[in-house]
């Protein structure tokens, strides 16, 4: 299969950038002058066919560029030059100022001609040390000047990114598309230099090249490629019926089926149609949302499960209102398509002393006037996020004692938990609960979030012997840096924390989007057989399927300028510590081996992708493999350097470099748009939990 697989070269505009070539004094090298610097792999060789010329005579020179960074093209490029004092091109057109496309593995030699003016390089002692002279004071102002221009660029830099934000921000806010960007991989920076002598004086020419840096993609033929059928659902919420049809419903009533979760069908009008005019209007009677599109366009998130008490299906459905005006509610049908019918609200959010009584608090509270406490942080005076719920995204599940929980809420006041009736699928009003900094007595025990930190979108599903709860960080759009987060809890209402023992609280505003809290799941990526990076990964539900496999469902953005978005589907794997980490591909049916794979099984080359958190996810950054080398003897070569081990008669992993081990599980997977099968591996870091994948190279 190896043969199957080639490197095309990828082109991007970009190029190499040469700042102003510094000339110091310096004492003369040996006969033919040359000087190489390598970095990254990159080796820039300046040399001159002499070591030392007379006054007026031509000096002929050749930068030599290596490009020895495996799987990485530098592209095409142009430069400018700035010389020693004197020295200038020989003719028109004797100093090249290009680069075409450099491969990795391959080469390219410029060669030119400079000459220096008989009255600046004279040849006598006198002359030479005069013109050190002046080649010293003019270098020192270079490098004043290059200097000031730095701190100038990096002042200019810093104000600029923060401009850029804002003007990011406001373009999102305003629901202005921005252009796609051409993301320039990786810059290298190299400063080759020679030392020669002319007119009887030593110089030194030097060079800062910027190299952009585009790794090469990996081409499969067309026999080994793999479509998958994909549908467009924000907000995925998955549910598999009684035939092993799997079913997944979305924002705006969207959603779709499948039989293998990787080829989907579209169920966006029979699910739309299973809802009458009077059940649209009783849907609306507390929601005013004076700006969706059409009678769906303010239905968010639906949470479906099957409920044997009431031998019902039940879909609970945010309703976002302006203000915090939203509310959850509860329809019931026969069949999973419906058509379904009004139960009843869950929880209400935004109400004022007005409309107070309309919601079920005064029989939650007890109390037939509004709490104090929902007006000092109300609606009125914009406060009502400062402490209280926008009521919308609800999680529903049943506890090992057939208990019903519902998770909801968004940003704002948090992620709030409330106990169910399994009789009825509404809310149990014997439950009550105690009103403190995370629990309030009508909304119910806070489990994560609070202070206009992001976070939404809370799942909670039992694997093993723990409840995950995911969370989304982040704003959706593909330049809001969306991501899943994970903790975990002996119970389904908390405490939760994470790897490191954080907590998911945030009783202050902290801009959480790149922090290290919660395990990310994975960040913005780019595997070499993609065209285009994947990022905005979030809103996801999870379930464990009847042969006890787990899986989580997310919906996911490109790194094309778009708001284009489709469903994925990657199992979950738990480390032995009992962490859950995401296959590296979406899933085609792999499974782990049950008595794991031998070192010779698993060594060879692969590429990673470690998810840093540190990601520019405004302009459309992505994380891109890294090369190593897992030997059979059990060291860990190439881009990282370390160790590796299996447990034997197990899937599980564990990798040690950078000063940091990661544990994860072995797995056998199909490259993700392919047929070719390879070996992967997915870690997480058990002192900073960051994630970690693997994919042998075919």
């Amino acid at each position: 299969m190896a043969d199957k697989v080639k490197h095309r070269i990828c082109r991007c505009a970009g190029g190499l950038l040469m700042s102003a070539l510094l000339l110091l004094p310096t004492q003369a090298q040996a006969q033919g002058a040359s000087h190489s610097v390598t970095t990254d792999g990159i080796t820039v060789t300046i040399e001159t066919d002499k070591e030392e010329y007379k006054a007026g005579e031509e000096v002929q020179y050749s930068v030599i560029v290596e490009n020895g960074r495996d799987k990485w093209d530098i592209s095409a490029s142009t430069f400018t030059y700035s010389n020693t004092e004197g020295l200038t091109a020989a003719e028109e057109g004797s100093m090249p100022d290009s680069l075409p496309e450099i491969p990795s593995g391959e080469s390219h030699t410029l060669t030119g001609r400079l000459v220096g003016a008989p009255e600046n390089f004279s040849g006598s002692a006198e002359g030479g040390a005069a013109g050190l002279a002046v080649g010293v004071t003019a270098a020192v102002v270079a490098v004043i000047a290059i200097v000031a221009a730095a701190v100038v660029l990096l002042l200019k830099k810093k104000k600029g990114a923060k401009a850029a934000a804002l003007f990011l921000a406001a373009a999102l806010l305003a629901g202005e598309g921005l252009p796609a960007q051409a993301a320039a991989n990786e810059t290298i920076t190299v400063r080759p230099y020679v030392n020669f002598t002319y007119g009887g004086q030593e110089v030194v020419i030097r060079a800062v090249m910027e190299l952009k840096m585009e790794q090469q993609l990996m081409v499969i033929e067309s026999e080994d490629r793999k479509t998958y059928q994909k549908i467009t659902c924000h907000d995925p919420s998955i549910f598999k019926d009684f035939d092993g049809t799997y079913y997944i419903f979305g924002s705006f009533l969207t959603g779709g089926s499948t039989q293998d979760l990787y080829n989907w069908t579209s169920l966006d009008a029979r699910i739309q149609g299973g809802f009458s005019q009077e059940v649209r209007d009783q849907i609306k009677a507390w929601n005013k949302d004076e700006n969706a599109d059409g009678w769906n366009g303010y239905l968010w998130a639906p949470d479906i499960i099957y409920n044997p008490h009431m031998e019902k299906y039940c879909m609970y459905l945010s309703a976002n209102g302006d203000d915090w005006k939203s509310n959850i509610v509860l329809l019931t049908a026969d069949d999973i398509m419906g058509p379904y019918d009004y139960a009843g609200s869950i929880v209400y959010g935004g109400f004022d002393a007005d409309n107070y009584g309309e919601t079920d608090a005064p029989k939650v509270l007890g109390e037939s006037e509004i709490p104090e406490r929902y007006v000092v942080n109300g609606i009125a005076n914009r406060k009502w996020g400062d402490m209280w719920p926008n009521c919308i995204d609800p999680c529903v599940i049943s506890d090992d004692e057939g208990n019903l929980w519902m998770s909801y809420g968004s940003w704002s006041g948090g992620i709030f938990m409330l106990e169910l009736d399994e009789e009825t699928g509404l809310r149990d009003y014997s439950v009550t609960y105690e009103s403190n900094e995370h629990s309030d007595a009508y909304f119910g025990a806070k489990i994560a979030g609070g202070s206009y930190a992001s976070g939404e979108a809370s799942y909670i599903q039992k694997i093993g012997d723990y409840y995950y709860l995911f969370i989304s960080y982040g704003a959706l759009e593909a330049r809001g840096g969306y991501n899943v987060r994970i903790f975990r809890s002996q119970r389904p209402d908390g405490d939760y924390v994470d790897l490191l023992g954080n907590t998911p609280y945030f009783d202050r505003l902290v801009q959480n989007f790149n922090l290290s809290v919660g395990v990310r799941l994975m960040g913005g990526y780019k595997w070499r057989n993609f065209n285009v990076g994947q990022v905005a990964q979030g809103h996801n539900s999870a379930f464990v399927d009847d042969d006890g496999r787990a899986y989580m469902v997310f919906h996911t953005r490109t790194a094309n300028g778009t708001e284009g978005h489709n469903v994925k589907v990657h199992q979950l794997f738990m480390t032995k510590e009992g962490w859950l980490v995401a296959a590296p591909y979406q899933t085609t049916g792999e499974a782990l081996k049950p008595d794991g794979y031998t070192v010779s099984e698993v060594a060879g080359d692969y590429e990673i992708i470690r998810h840093e958190l540190d990601i520019d996810y405004e302009n459309l950054d992505v994380n891109q493999p890294k090369f190593i080398t897992l030997t059979e003897e059990g060291k860990i070569t190439g881009d990282y350097e370390g160790t590796w081990e299996l447990e034997s008669g197990t899937s599980y992993i564990s990798l040690h470099f950078n000063g940091q081990e990661y544990s994860g599980v072995t797995v056998s997977m199909e490259i993700e748009y392919t047929t070719i099968e390879t070996m992967t591996f997915t870690a997480v870091g058990v002192n900073d939990q960051i994630t970690l994948w693997g994919s042998r190279c075919p």
